[in-house]
């Protein structure tokens, strides 16, 4: 008996049409990216040709090629000055303060939120919480200066009730840090929340159904079912936030802070914004900038390693 055999031509057409089809394909997404794409290396990529100036005295009427080459001057500089450490003593305060916080209080709402059973009220409370991380600092600290000024609503009520002397909150270097971290937590604990909850909704119903049977109350389903299973996410949570160890968020203290309060409310970023900017001391503000970014960039390859060994995390 024979069997037919398919022409060896048109064996070969197909997988080469194949090929060429999935060859093809994927520029046309790359090509919907490239407009993004070339944004990114305008705005982000150029602009890093000005580390140039962290070793060299530069004069901008001279430029880049023209202006004096004094290595490491700078640095040098930037370690002997006391100002430098007081400051990078504060944006490491102010971003460990508000790392530890934005974990731990999402978490122990999350679990809260959790127990509540009437669904129409726990989305209302999930729209009040998170209603403020859309509202920009900008915003959010020209209310906090009127509601917090010595005449404000909150001075007046713990005068009226407590009989409280009014509290300078951002003129006062303790107050001040108080009300940056605690503002900040006010703000952003909802995001974190919300991807708790997330977490939440995946585990089974039937662990929950299992313990019941075994009689296992409300506070044990929580100690032996939730909160192992929120563990991995707060570990990625965690180690992530490692990469902003030197970003105390310059948007905040930047528009709350006042030269009263540099000693104990001033951070890298604002250090560099007023000594590149306002004194025109360019090279000394990009050493700085520099010193924090190579910083970070060690930071954020660690933490993504930590989150990928203790959580399986990993983006590629």
């Amino acid at each position: 008996m024979e069997v037919n055999s398919i022409p060896q031509a048109s064996l070969e057409s197909q997988p080469s049409k194949k090929r060429k089809k999935g060859f093809n394909q994927p520029w046309i997404l790359h090509l919907m990216v490239l407009p993004a794409a070339i944004m990114v290396f305008i705005f982000s990529y150029i602009p890093m040709s000005g580390i140039l100036m962290a070793f060299q005295d530069y004069k901008p009427a001279l430029g880049f090629f023209d202006s004096e080459w004094v290595g490491l001057k700078h640095f040098r500089y930037m370690w002997e000055n006391d100002y430098f450490l007081s400051i990078t003593w504060n944006t490491l305060f102010f971003a460990c303060s508000k790392i530890v916080l934005n974990l731990i209080i999402p978490f122990i709402f999350a679990l809260l939120l959790n127990e509540v059973r009437r669904m129409g009220l726990k989305r209302t409370i999930q729209t009040f919480v998170y209603l403020p991380h859309f509202l920009s600092w900008v915003t959010l600290s020209g209310i906090l200066i009127d509601i917090l000024a010595q005449t404000g609503i909150v001075n007046q009520f713990l005068t009226s009730v407590f009989g409280i002397k009014p509290i300078f909150f951002l003129g006062d270097g303790n107050w001040f840090r108080f009300t940056i971290i605690a503002s900040d937590v006010w703000k952003e604990f909802g995001f974190n929340t919300i991807i708790f909850l997330a977490a939440l909704s995946g585990i089974n119903p039937s662990l929950y159904e299992a313990a019941e049977v075994d009689g296992a109350g409300r506070w044990k389903q929580t100690m032996y079912i939730t909160i192992p299973a929120l563990i991995p996410i707060a570990i990625v949570i965690a180690t992530l936030a490692l990469g902003n160890v030197l970003n105390a968020n310059f948007d905040q203290i930047f528009n709350l802070y006042s030269p009263l309060i540099y000693q104990q409310g001033d951070i890298i970023d604002t250090f560099v914004y007023r000594e590149g900017l306002l004194s025109g001391q360019f090279s000394f503000a990009t050493a700085v900038n520099l010193f924090k970014s190579v910083i970070s960039l060690v930071l954020i390859v660690v933490s993504y390693r930590l989150a990928y060994r203790f959580a399986g995390y990993r983006i590629f």
